[in-house]
């Protein structure tokens, strides 16, 4: 549905090589990555049965982890209890939520600070899932699908000027290609706004357009810094997460 706010390959990129796992889940059902571990694992499989190599692609450090068995092993969170916690969060704010952590793990709640939401969300999520802390399942690795010793692990690091130049150039391409309708036809679908689909970056600019909140400049301006952020982040988390075994190839100029 959000195949141009998502930057889905076109159809000349899909019909050049096999893709996988692209454009595969509704925006209203929930995916982790322990789904996504579980799905790249088959298809991995698949590939590497019939004499090709795979080739992994995305902008998500947290996936290549999991695949090189670096990412602990967390349990499935049962849907209503993750449905329950989100909309509290929304609704109450995240000081119930670290109370209640305190209860049930006063340990983990006491290591967390009090404004940190997402940690003190997952946490509590995980006690009430499992009856545990969180901390009995970190540190303990998942299955190795991808050895980073053999394969070849790239990171590119494109120049600041360019990088912020195709940010501004992608949103303003991707609203020519429908992404209004796109976000129409997620809002139809009376998604909660709490749901990470209404939150993603684009979607809730275009959301506050159509209501009348942004003008369609203001929701491009927002969008495009928020994308300028998110990639920030995630430069930040590729230094600072990935070791020596990846590659690091710099960029420059506008192409």
């Amino acid at each position: 549905m959000l195949d141009r706010l998502t930057a889905r390959p076109g159809a000349e990129d899909l019909e050049a090589v096999p893709h996988h796992l692209y454009g595969h889940v509704s925006p209203v059902s929930a995916y982790s990555t322990g789904i996504w571990l579980d799905q790249a694992t088959d298809v991995i499989a698949a590939i590497r049965a019939r004499g090709a190599l795979p080739v992994v692609v995305g902008g998500t450090g947290l996936y290549f982890r999991a695949l090189t068995g670096g990412l602990s092993d967390m349990p499935e969170i049962p849907e209503p209890i993750r449905t329950e916690l989100r909309a509290r969060l929304e609704a109450e704010g995240v000081a119930p939520l670290h109370q209640e952590l305190a209860r049930l793990d006063p340990d983990m709640a006491a290591r967390l600070r009090p404004a940190d939401r997402q940690r003190i969300l997952r946490a509590l999520e995980v006690v009430r899932a499992t009856g545990k802390s969180i901390a009995a399942f970190q540190g303990r690795g998942g299955a190795q699908i991808v050895d980073p010793l053999t394969a070849r692990c790239l990171v590119l690091e494109p120049d600041r000027p360019m990088l912020h130049a195709r940010i501004n150039a992608r949103f303003a391409r991707m609203l020519e290609e429908g992404a209004i309708d796109e976000v129409k036809q997620l809002i139809s679908l009376d998604v909660p706004p709490q749901h990470p689909a209404m939150k993603a970056i684009g979607v809730s600019q275009i959301s506050d357009y159509l209501a009348g909140r942004h003008s369609l400049d203001q929701a491009m301006d927002l969008a495009s810094a928020a994308t300028r952020q998110y990639a920030k982040r995630q430069l930040t988390w590729f230094r600072n997460q990935l070791d020596q075994r990846w590659e690091r190839i710099q960029t420059q100029g506008h192409e």
